[in-house]
């Protein structure tokens, strides 16, 4: 089966053609960071009205890189939700009309199951059952995965999320968007032990998070030490970005023990973070636990991961209706 796969939850346009769920056969991104980077973030406008002109040019260049031609296609599965609704509107609307005129069935993913199954586009695929770590736009959650459709919700952010935390970091210090890439690269110069910012690990036996207390200590000491300087600004980075890895490992590591899984899989945008992967596997060695992380490629927001999943779900019947629509919020388990 030949799937086109759509994603548009945030401030990428992404089309990929994937074979049986695990053959990518071409992946295209339109990334908007350089149009949201003046603002520091996403502005949900602009991201809708870029996703419209860009939907068409990059479903047709997947297309071509696959080397196949449109009758190919068998079905469709495009980001139903979480996002931002009128990014995800773009694509869904899309997607909708492709299955519609092509008579093929579409699947509606959500976009956390997705990210879970970038882990299966892998040689290296983690054994059922596994912990997985989501880290994508507002999202900080903990599974338990317990084979191709089941995920148990373990723990979430109660505030923000780990990426978020690393945005609003860099723009308090001028650093730019996305966030996470500058500070880590920033970080590698510095003794990430020199300032010592609180590490949330909540009440006990808790797989939750909460970030918002290590962006405020971090907001009072660029304030009171008058922070400007690159070098300044290097050692808060390293700093912060230790205390998130640290909350991030721990929890993850606790889980693992807690369900007796001995896989952990890290997807999602700051699962790229090359520090963060490097430190949780020290830890996870320790306890004979293995991690596995999707090619940098698949870490952030693709279509790829959205085909895969939308794979399964078509072969189990799970397809959208026309009057189907899209979500802003939900959770898997």
């Amino acid at each position: 089966m030949i799937v086109l796969g759509i994603e548009s939850s945030c401030d990428e346009t992404a089309a990929a053609i994937v074979q049986d769920g695990k053959n990518i056969l071409s992946s295209v991104i339109a990334s908007q960071v350089d149009v949201h980077n003046k603002y520091g973030g996403v502005v949900p406008e602009l991201a809708s009205r870029m996703h419209i002109e860009a939907i068409v040019p990059v479903v047709d260049e997947a297309i071509n890189k696959a080397n196949i031609k449109l009758q190919d296609i068998d079905a469709v599965a495009a980001t139903r939700g979480p996002g931002l609704i009128g990014a995800l509107l773009v694509g869904f609307c899309f997607a909708k009309s492709f299955a519609w005129a092509r008579h093929i069935p579409l699947a509606g993913v959500n976009h956390l199951e997705a990210h879970i199954y970038s882990l299966f586009l892998m040689d290296k695929k983690p054994a059922f059952p596994f912990i997985a770590l989501v880290v994508s736009g507002g999202h900080t959650n903990i599974y338990h995965v317990t084979s191709y459709d089941h995920f148990e919700l373990l723990g979430q952010t109660r505030d923000d999320a780990a990426g978020e935390a690393f945005d609003k970091v860099a723009k308090m210090m001028g650093l730019g968007y996305p966030g996470g890439p500058i500070i880590e690269i920033l970080a590698k110069t510095k003794d990430p032990g020199a300032i010592s910012f609180p590490r949330t690990m909540l009440e006990k036996g808790s797989f939750d998070f909460s970030f918002s207390g290590l962006k405020s200590s971090v907001a009072r000491y660029i304030h009171n030490n008058k922070v400007s300087s690159e070098d300044e600004k290097a050692q808060v980075a390293a700093s912060f970005q230790e205390a998130v890895i640290d909350v991030l490992s721990q929890k993850l590591i606790n889980a693992a023990q807690y369900k007796k899984c001995n896989h952990i899989g890290i997807t999602g945008g700051v699962s790229a973070n090359k520090t963060f992967a490097d430190k949780l596997s020290r830890k996870a060695k320790s306890k004979k636990i293995d991690i596995f992380a999707p090619s940098v490629d698949l870490c952030g927001d693709n279509a790829a991961m959205v085909a895969a999943r939308g794979y399964t779900m078509i072969q189990q019947g799970n397809t959208c209706l026309l009057d189907h629509d899209v979500f802003s919020r939900t959770r898997i388990d």
